[in-house]
C-alpha cells in the first residue's frame, strides 16, 4: 500500500513538474497510513542509510573542479547566518519549554534547526525528553519538506530543469560499472564518516568521498540510476512520514498548536535570512531560500538538483547549518537547562532556611 499509493500520487505530482515529487508524495502517503494505522512502523533502518548514501553520491557528482570557491568570500557571511538560525532555533525551544510539561532543555532541542536524528539520540544522554524532542523534530522536517515543494512552485515559480543532470549524462559509465562505485562509495563514505564520528555520516560521508574522486578526477563518469534516486527519495519521505502515528501525536497533542506555530515561526524568520543573504551574496532568491532552510536538507538537496540551483552553494551552506547545529546546540541547550536549574535551585534553597531558622524559635517557645 505504501509503495503503491506513494507511485499513484508521484505520477500526477511529476507531471504537474513538482520539484523532488517523490519524496513528496511519498511524506504524504505515509502520513495518511500511518494515521489510519496502516502504515509499517518505521523504515528499516538500513535502508534509510542506504538512501541516504544514494543520495549523497548523487549531489557529489554534481560537484566539479569549479565548485572550490562554492562560497567564496562570501564564506562570513553564510556563518553569521547559520548561527543565527542557531540562535533563533533555540529562542524558539526556550519559549517552548516556558510551558509547565516541558523543560527548557527539552523545548531547545526539539526545535533545533538540524541534524533530527542526530539531537533525538542524544536527547535521553543530555537529560532531555527523547520523545518530546523526536515527534517535535519530526514534525519539524514534514512541514519544512511537505511546504518547501509548494513554496518552490508557487513563490519561485521554479520547475525541473533537465539540465541539472547534464554533468552526470554527458561521459556517464555504463551501469554495471556504476552501480559497483555506488556500493563502494556508499559502504566507505558511511564507515569512514562514523570512524572520525561525522555528524550525518550516512549523507555527509558518501557525499564528500564522492566529492574527493570528482575534484581528483577519478571518478570514471560514475551516474547514479535514475530508478535508484527516484527510491531514495520514497524512503527519505517514508522516513518522517511514518514517525506519525497516532500514539505520538496523542503524545504531544497539548503541545502541538504551540509547536506548530513555533515551527511555522522559524520557517518564515529563516526565509527572511535567505531574502538577506541573496542580497548580501549575489545568489537567486530561490538559491538564498533553500540555502538557509531550517532543517529538511534532503529535501531541500533533492530540490535544488531538480531545479537546477546552485547546489554546490546550497550543499556547502547547508552542511556549515548542520555541523554547527550538531556540534553547538547540545552544549547551547544544555548552559541554558543548567543555568535555569541552578536559578531554580537558588531561590527553592532559600525557603528551607527560613523554616530552619523558625523552628528552634517556635521549640523553646513551646
Amino acid at each position: 500500500m505504501l509503495v503503491l499509493g506513494t507511485v499513484g500520487v508521484t505520477v500526477p505530482l511529476d507531471l504537474l513538474g513538482v520539484p523532488s515529487a517523490a519524496l513528496f508524495a511519498a511524506l504524504l502517503v505515509g502520513v495518511a497510513l500511518a494515521i489510519a494505522r496502516l502504515a509499517p512502523t518505521a523504515v528499516p533502518r538500513r535502508a534509510g542509510l542506504a538512501a541516504q548514501g544514494i543520495l549523497g553520491v548523487y549531489i557529489g557528482t554534481m560537484v566539479h573542479s569549479d565548485a572550490l570557491g562554492a562560497l567564496g568570500s562570501h564564506w562570513p557571511v553564510v556563518v553569521a547566518l547559520s548561527v543565527v538560525t542557531l540562535l533563533l532555533s533555540i529562542g524558539a525551544g526556550v519559549l517552548l519549554g516556558l510551558r509547565r510539561d516541558v523543560t527548557a532543555l527539552t523545548g531547545s532541542l526539539a526545535l533545533v534547526a538540524g541534524g533530527a536524528s542526530g539531537l533525538v539520540a542524544i536527547a535521553r544522554e543530555l537529560g532531555g525528553d527523547d520523545r518530546i524532542v523526536a515527534v517535535v523534530q519530526y514534525l519539524r522536517v514534514a512541514v519544512i519538506t511537505a511546504a518547501m515543494p509548494l513554496v518552490v512552485t508557487l513563490v519561485f515559480h521554479a520547475q525541473r530543469s533537465a539540465g541539472s543532470v547534464a554533468p552526470t549524462e554527458i561521459h556517464s559509465a555504463p551501469w554495471y560499472v556504476s552501480i559497483p562505485m555506488l556500493a563502494a562509495l556508499v559502504l566507505a563514505g558511511s564507515m569512514g564518516a562514523r570512524l572520525i564520528r561525522l555528524p550525518g555520516a550516512g549523507l555527509l560521508g558518501p557525499m564528500a568521498l564522492t566529492i574527493a574522486i570528482e575534484l581528483g578526477g577519478v571518478s570514471f563518469g560514475l551516474a547514479v540510476p535514475d530508478v535508484l534516486v527516484q527510491v531514495s527519495y520514497m524512503l527519505i519521505g517514508w522516513q518522517a512520514g511514518v514517525a506519525f502515528t497516532r500514539e505520538s501525536l496523542r503524545a504531544i497533542e497539548r503541545l502541538l498548536p504551540t509547536a506548530l506555530g513555533l515551527i511555522i515561526l522559524l520557517n518564515v524568520a529563516t526565509a527572511g535570512l535567505g531574502v538577506a543573504l541573496a542580497k548580501l551574496t549575489g545568489v537567486s532568491m530561490l538559491d538564498g531560500y533553500l540555502a538557509t532552510s531550517p532543517g529538511g536538507i534532503y529535501a531541500v538537496l533533492a530540490t535544488a538538483v531538480e531545479t537546477g540551483s546552485n547546489v554546490t552553494f546550497i550543499v556547502a551552506a547547508q552542511v556549515l547549518r548542520v555541523l554547527l547545529m550538531l556540534f553547538a546546540a547540545p552544549m547551547m541547550a544544555r548552559g541554558y537547562a543548567r543555568w535555569t536549574q541552578s536559578r531554580a535551585s537558588t531561590e527553592a534553597s532559600s525557603d528551607p532556611i527560613r523554616l530552619a531558622d523558625s523552628r528552634p524559635a517556635a521549640s523553646t517557645s513551646a
